[in-house]
């Protein structure tokens, strides 16, 4: 069985240790390699799926694609504390991703506050308020 079949093999059995272990052995952020790099955001995937928050946060410190994989999921789960916290941190795609969220909640003010508090200076942020409160047609 061919290491990817082995993979597949693992995911479909919820065996995250194993699927992790062959994929990220085959990974490289940023190579030329594009199959490298493919795993690498496979293996980014993977930890998301196997809900390892712990190792994909400690990834982040240092990997693009670990940061914003990351964010997506705590987005994805409505985890609004912690992508503020990461946004405090000075992590503005947690940022956006808390505004989005927010602005998807019909919480209008408290994302026009979050940009307000966190990233004041922040165009791309603004922007998602405005863009979110012309498309809700100033209701919100």
């Amino acid at each position: 069985m061919e290491w990817r079949e082995r993979v597949q093999a693992a995911e479909q059995t919820g065996d995250w240790d194993a699927a992790i272990s062959l994929v990220s052995a085959r990974a490289e952020c940023y190579s030329t390699d594009f199959l490298a790099h493919d795993n690498h955001l496979w293996h980014m995937d993977l930890l998301v799926r196997a809900e390892r928050f712990g190792q994909l946060t400690e990834l982040a410190l240092t990997d693009v694609h670990a940061r914003r994989r990351l964010n997506r999921s705590l987005h994805e789960r409505g985890m609004d504390t912690t992508l503020r916290h990461r946004a405090e941190a000075g992590d503005s795609s947690a940022l956006y991703h808390l505004v989005k969220l927010l602005c998807g909640r019909g919480q209008l003010q408290e994302a026009h506050e979050a940009v307000e508090c966190l990233g004041p200076e922040d165009e791309y942020a603004h922007q998602l308020v405005a863009d979110f409160r012309t498309a809700s047609g100033g209701t919100r």
